[in-house]
């Protein structure tokens, strides 16, 4: 798996976190490029289950607690956007 905080440098209170997520993916991954992350995940789109499942893992790559991401924009689509905290 992903180092937990490898992006930690990307971890700044108040950072607006850009999210380009894919559910119900065959292999969970994160990487990072200039436009953000890309964050793959299992769960499928419904009742908010892959949101949970992106958070938890940009959670991990920032090395921060998931408690501390709110999702601002985005619930329903691919495209995503974090708050730090």
């Amino acid at each position: 798996g992903m180092t937990k905080g490898a992006w930690s440098h990307l971890a700044q209170p108040g950072a607006e976190i850009r999210v380009r997520a894919t559910p119900r993916a065959r292999q969970p991954g994160v990487t990072h490029t200039e436009e953000g992350f890309r964050i793959s995940v299992t769960a499928p789109a419904d009742e908010g289950r892959a949101n949970a499942a992106v958070a938890e893992a940009l959670a991990h790559a920032l090395g921060v607690a998931k408690s501390r991401l709110t999702l601002v924009r985005g619930a329903t689509a691919r495209d995503k956007t974090f708050r730090l905290d």
